[in-house]
């Protein structure tokens, strides 16, 4: 199977990678447009020189059975209409682009193709947030923050918050009803957001500050008089009574850990088996985290 991995930043080579040169029957081509950049990654992975093409039409140019796109969310849209108009089963990093015009503009040409479309949410495969999924989810509360990193809105809700807006979908055990937006917004740059989601017999909260003191995720889903909490994907403790803590195992990989491995090798399946994917659901989570944006914009603009 030859697989394409277009965009060999931080998230290719530490998430990815690893995680497809270990593959069996994986011939592997890598694309971007730097260089230096394509000369590293390929030696460290000992792939050959012929299989390193620094232009799109190079890379297509082999035939490609299936394609992961890593580049910059800005590059998205272009690089996934060429793969799916080629016919290429496309696996994009999300978010599959940061205009919701962009993103379904992909999903219907990826319908009008008749050919895969997944985008990479991993966390609905990370075990300790699919364990979630078998627990009472009357209220789930979600937080993901990080240190001194306040961003343009929708940068930092399609870059980022949008993980917890789709983590909230997953685990929301019945249809939602409501939907509340708050934000704080200074000088163009958004410091925090929270998110609830409500139907009936549960509310969901997700949360994101960005100037929180610390980088962290935390994961909680509770009713029934009892609670599991996940601790930044790793750490699994159930509270009943007294709680009990299950640790990441030491040699579980952190590709498996935050569900990358499970995301790859489903997707893989399903192209080898002739399944196509369809984006329709992960374009839902595009749509509300436009909801997100644009509610959180309106709010400044009264604030001001």
């Amino acid at each position: 199977m030859k697989v394409g991995c277009i965009g060999l930043g931080d998230i290719a080579q530490k998430a990815y990678l690893p995680v497809l040169t270990a593959l069996p029957g994986i011939e592997l081509h890598l694309q971007t447009r730097t260089p230096a950049t394509l000369d590293t990654v390929a030696a460290a992975h000992r792939i050959p020189a012929a299989r390193c093409h620094t232009t799109l039409d190079s890379l297509l140019e082999q035939g490609l059975d299936a394609a992961f796109v890593h580049a910059p969310t800005t590059v998205h849209p272009e690089i996934t209409a060429r793969l799916l108009e080629a016919g290429v089963p496309t696996y994009v990093d999300k978010p599959l682009a940061y205009e919701l015009a962009d993103s379904t503009r992909l999903v219907e040409l990826a319908e009008e193709r008749r050919t895969s479309l997944a985008v990479g949410f991993n966390r609905r495969l990370a075990p300790g947030y699919a364990q979630c999924a078998d627990h009472p989810r009357e209220l789930i509360l979600l937080q993901k923050n990080r240190v001194g990193l306040p961003e343009e809105p929708r940068t930092m809700v399609l870059d980022d918050f949008i993980h917890v807006v789709d983590t909230l979908r997953f685990l929301a055990p019945g249809p939602v009803d409501r939907v509340s937006v708050r934000a704080r917004i200074e000088d163009g740059l958004m410091h925090h957001v929270v998110l609830e989601l409500s139907g009936d017999g549960f509310t969901a909260i997700g949360m994101m500050n960005r100037r929180g003191g610390s980088t962290e995720e935390i994961l909680e889903v509770s009713g029934q008089d009892s609670k599991r909490q996940v601790l930044n994907l790793a750490e699994v403790i159930d509270h009943k009574d007294r709680p009990s803590l299950r640790r990441r195992g030491d040699w579980v990989s952190v590709a498996r850990q935050r569900g990358i491995e499970s995301c790859v090798t489903s997707f893989l399946d399903a192209v080898r088996t002739g399944v196509t994917l369809s984006a329709r659901d992960a374009l839902a989570t595009h749509e509300l985290c436009e909801r997100v944006v644009l509610e959180a914009l309106e709010q400044a603009s009264y604030g001001r």
